[in-house]
C-alpha cells in the first residue's frame, strides 16, 4: 500500500479547525466529563460517568490460561456487580501488554504488545459491556521497521502510534507511525537524529501529546527492546545498558509531522500531559530515572522551553516515578512512583513551582494511575513491565478504586488479579453503556468540531 503523508487534508483541516476556535474547544465543563484526562483533544469523548474500566493485562505463564488479555471491570456503583471483573477476552500468547488508546470516534480500541509487536483492534462501541476483538495487525514491524508500539494516539480518522524501538538493532532509536480507523497503514516519520538546534537528538520515543492550538506535539523518550525485555535488577548493574535511555523531548509541526526542536531532558521523561484548562498551554513529564518533573512552556519569542522545576522523593532511593494524571482544570498532577508503591498528589497552580501536598502508599508496587474528569475517583493498576515488576511477596498484581475528596484517597474496592489467575494488570481505559448503538437519543457528547470537520474532509477526498 502506498504511503500518504499525514500533512495532507487530515492535519489541514483537523488543526485549521481546532486554531479557528482556539482554546474554546477544549473548554469544556469539567463536571461533565468522565474519560481520563490523558486522552487525545480529536476524541469525542463521553459526557457521562465511567461505568467500566478497561484493563490490558499481562499473561503469567501458569497462571489460569497464561494469555495477555482484556480485563473489563464493572465500576458504577448503583451496578449489582460493582467492583467485578465482568469480562476477560484473551488475545493468544504473551507478547508485553502495554498502553491503549481509543479512535477519535469513540468506536475502537487499539492495544500493543512490546514484544511481538501485535497490534489488537477492540470493538468496544457495539457492546461496551462485552469488547470484541475484530482485528489484529500482525506485521507492524515489517512493515515500520519500528518495534514496540507503545502510544496509540486519536487523530481525526487516523491513529498515531508511537514505537520504542527498531528491527535494526533493537536499540531506542524509533519513530512514529500513523494508520486509517480501518487499521491500514498511513506513512512513517522517524524519530529525529543528529545535531538539531545545538542538541544531540537521540531518535529515542515513547509517549504523545498534542496541543492543537499551538499546532504543537511534543514526544517523549524511553528505551529499546534490548533494556525494557532486560530484567531490572541486572538491567542496573549493567553500566552500558543504562547508558541508553532517551534523553529528550521533541517538539513537532503537527501539520507537517516535521520536528522544530530538540530539548535535553535527561532522566527518561515518560507520560506527557498538557493542561486542559483554557487558556494553559503548558504540559508536564516526569522523568523516570532522575526522578525530576518538567514543565514545557513558550517563551517570549514564542520557542518551547524545558524547566526542570521540582524534585520527585529521594532519586538516591529510586522512587522510579512511572504514570501521571493531570487534573482537567491543570490545578493538580497525579504521580505514581512505581519504587515505594505510592501515589503523590501535587499542587500545580503555578507549574513552575509544584509542591506535593499529599501522598499515599497503594500497595508494594503500583504503576499507572488514571483519574475521572472531575477527579473525584482515582484506579491504580500495578504492573510496569513482566521483568521489572517486584520479585516475591512484593510482586503485587491488583485493580483498586478510590474515592478523593480533595483531601484523603479512600478504597472503594481493590481486585486481586493473581489470585484470580488473570495476570499482571497494567494500562486502563473507561467505557460507558453511552456508547452503545440505539443510545443516541440519550447520549450526548462534547464538541469536538476539529475531529468531526477532519473527518468529513477526509471523507470527501476519498482518503
Amino acid at each position: 500500500m502506498k504511503a500518504r503523508n499525514i500533512s495532507g487534508a487530515f492535519v489541514h483541516g483537523s488543526l485549521a479547525a481546532a486554531m479557528v476556535l482556539g482554546a474554546g474547544s477544549l473548554a469544556i465543563p469539567l463536571e461533565a466529563q468522565a474519560d481520563a484526562t490523558c486522552n487525545s483533544p480529536f476524541m469525542s469523548n463521553l459526557v457521562k460517568d465511567e461505568q467500566y474500566v478497561y484493563v490490558w493485562t499481562l499473561g503469567v505463564k501458569g497462571m489460569g490460561d497464561g494469555s495477555d488479555k482484556l480485563v473489563t471491570i464493572d465500576v458504577n456503583p448503583k451496578s449489582k456487580k460493582f467492583g467485578k471483573v465482568i469480562a476477560t477476552l484473551s488475545v493468544g500468547g504473551r507478547g508485553e501488554a502495554h498502553h491503549m488508546g481509543f479512535t477519535d470516534d469513540h468506536h475502537h480500541m487499539w492495544a500493543g504488545r512490546l514484544d511481538d509487536n501485535k497490534i489488537f483492534i477492540f470493538d468496544i462501541y457495539t457492546n461496551p459491556a462485552q469488547p470484541k476483538l475484530v482485528k489484529t495487525i500482525s506485521d507492524f514491524a515489517q512493515t515500520t521497521g519500528y518495534v514496540g508500539p507503545h502510544t496509540f494516539y486519536a487523530l481525526p480518522g487516523r491513529m498515531l502510534v508511537g514505537a520504542l524501538s527498531n528491527t535494526k538493532d533493537h536499540g531506542g532509536v524509533t519513530g512514529l507511525a500513523v494508520y486509517n480507523n480501518k487499521g491500514e497503514f498511513v506513512s512513517k516519520h522517524d524519530m529525529p537524529t543528529g545535531e538539531m538546534n545545538g542538541v544531540r537528538a537521540d531518535g529515542y520515543g515513547y509517549d504523545i501529546g498534542i496541543n492543537p492550538q499551538k499546532n504543537t506535539m511534543l514526544t517523549t523518550s524511553f528505551t529499546g527492546w534490548n533494556n525494557y525485555m532486560m530484567d531490572f535488577g541486572k538491567l542496573l548493574k549493567d553500566q552500558e545498558a543504562m547508558k541508553h535511555f532517551g534523553e529528550t523531548v521533541v517538539a513537532w509541526d503537527v501539520k507537517t509531522m516535521k520536528p522544530t526542536k530538540v530539548m535535553h531532558v535527561p532522566g527518561s521523561p515518560l507520560e506527557i500531559r498538557w493542561s486542559l484548562a483554557s487558556g494553559d498551554n503548558w504540559a508536564v513529564t516526569a522523568n523516570a530515572t532522575t526522578s525530576a518533573m518538567w514543565v514545557f512552556k513558550e517563551d517570549d519569542k514564542g520557542e518551547w522551553q524545558a524547566h526542570n522545576v521540582a524534585t520527585i522523593g529521594n532519586p538516591a532511593e529510586l522512587p522510579l516515578p512511572v504514570d501521571i494524571s493531570m487534573r482537567a482544570d491543570g490545578k493538580g498532577l497525579w504521580i505514581d512512583t512505581m519504587g515505594d508503591g505510592s501515589a503523590r498528589y501535587w499542587d500545580m497552580t503555578d507549574p513552575m513551582h509544584p509542591k506535593e501536598v499529599y501522598k499515599k502508599k497503594i500497595g508494594a508496587q503500583v504503576n499507572m494511575v488514571s483519574q475521572s474528569w472531575d477527579g473525584s475517583r482515582l484506579y491504580f493498576t500495578s504492573s510496569l513491565l513482566a521483568n521489572w515488576d517486584k520479585k516475591g511477596k512484593d510482586n503485587e498484581q491488583y485493580f483498586a478504586a478510590y474515592d478523593w475528596n480533595g483531601k484523603e484517597l479512600t478504597e472503594r474496592f481493590r481486585i486481586d488479579f493473581a489470585a484470580l489467575k488473570l495476570g499482571r494488570a497494567h494500562h486502563m481505559k473507561f467505557g460507558s453503556d453511552a456508547l452503545r448503538p440505539g443510545y443516541a437519543a440519550q447520549r450526548q457528547w462534547t464538541d469536538a468540531p476539529a475531529s468531526r470537520v477532519a473527518s468529513a474532509r477526509l471523507v470527501s477526498n476519498g482518503q
